[in-house]
């Protein structure tokens, strides 16, 4: 049976607001000031010690903000850094929680002229904010950077992109493989759209609802995938789809921006794969069952890690896309070992 965390938790938790020039003039409407959750660890007023920062990239449809709450027969992440830090199994770190969230229900934390520039709002914003305002180690050897579902694509894609700002990343579950976790969903995403006239008729029709149901997770999942992916900003919202909205047929021109972005085609860039190298630490996982495919895409693309020779460390284990923030146990001790044993720089 699972257990409750019942301690309150040890360490502090203050929020910080940055207003980001990087998220300014989003064609959404989104605001460019975002809340920032900071857990500091027991000991944090009562020292000099600098600590690592652990960044929590939260997964579609959440936001950073959440991983603060009480959670039934589990834990909050300040409780679980709190554990681990206690039991020796990592040292003290400081969490970082930011509130991504989007009117299209989340992003993939990359550059969107639909949605905001995330990857400069993650990669200079914060750091930036962060090692003014706290004792912070300095640079890319004293950062990590993880996430579940969307978060752990934020977080390799981060990587792949920006080991000049990040030391080390944990992707659980990170979309990879988009010709198989995106696009058999397509005909889904019509039919939902059919019935309120097309993006705009179906958007108008969500936010004037009282509530969301689980019927639109996915058509939403997917404009905010093609808001991020390939924008548009004359479009509604910014979306534009990779397929004809009558007869689903894909357009490939359009259909090759997204995968432009797809790890297991990005994987295959040289300059792609020198980021990797310069990670002291790159962590992946997958439930052996998820519902979403995601263990597909984590095992084709650790084959192509292996044959490049890029270090990482791959897990899979028996469960399926849900409720397995049990994995960061694992993933972020691993993190702080790869970042206490890293050189400066």
């Amino acid at each position: 049976m699972p257990t409750h965390n019942y301690a309150q938790p040890r360490g502090t938790t203050v929020t910080i607001e940055i207003d980001s020039p990087a998220l300014a003039a989003n064609v959404i409407g989104d605001p460019s000031s975002r809340a920032v959750a900071v857990y500091l660890p027991e000991g944090y007023d009562r020292g000099n010690e600098r600590y690592p920062i652990f960044v929590d990239l939260a997964g579609y449809s959440s936001s950073g903000l959440k991983r603060l709450g009480w959670t039934g027969f589990g834990e909050s992440m300040p409780q679980r850094l709190d554990r681990l830090i206690a039991s020796g199994a990592m040292g003290p770190v400081i969490g970082v929680f930011p509130d991504c969230f989007t009117a299209l229900g989340g992003n993939q934390y990359i550059n969107s002229s639909a949605l905001g520039q995330w990857e400069d709002f993650l990669a200079e914003d914060l750091p930036a904010r962060l090692e003014r305002e706290f004792r912070v180690k300095p640079g890319r050897a004293g950062r990590a950077l993880f996430g579940h579902s969307s978060g752990g694509y934020g977080a390799l894609v981060h990587g792949m992109r920006r080991a000049d700002v990040w030391g080390a990343v944990g992707c659980h579950a990170g979309d990879c493989n988009f010709d198989l976790v995106y696009r058999p969903d397509f005909p889904k995403l019509l039919t939902a759209l059919a019935r309120h006239g097309g993006i705009e008729g179906y958007l108008k029709a969500f936010a004037a609802s009282p509530k969301w149901g689980g019927g639109d997770h996915l058509p939403l999942m997917l404009l905010a995938m093609a808001a991020s992916y390939d924008p548009d900003p004359s479009a509604f919202m910014g979306v534009r789809l990779p397929v004809d909205p009558h007869t689903c047929e894909l357009d490939a021109e359009a259909w090759a921006r997204w995968l432009r972005w797809d790890p297991l085609r990005m994987v295959e860039a040289p300059e792609v794969q020198a980021n990797l190298r310069r990670l002291h630490g790159l962590f992946i996982d997958a439930g052996s069952r998820d519902q979403f495919l995601a263990h597909f895409g984590a095992r084709a693309l650790v084959r192509r890690l292996s044959a490049h020779g890029i270090p990482h460390v791959y897990e899979e284990f028996p469960d399926d896309h849900s409720n397995t923030s049990y994995r960061l146990d694992v993933s972020l001790p691993y993190l702080w070992r790869a970042l206490d044993g890293a050189g400066p720089g």
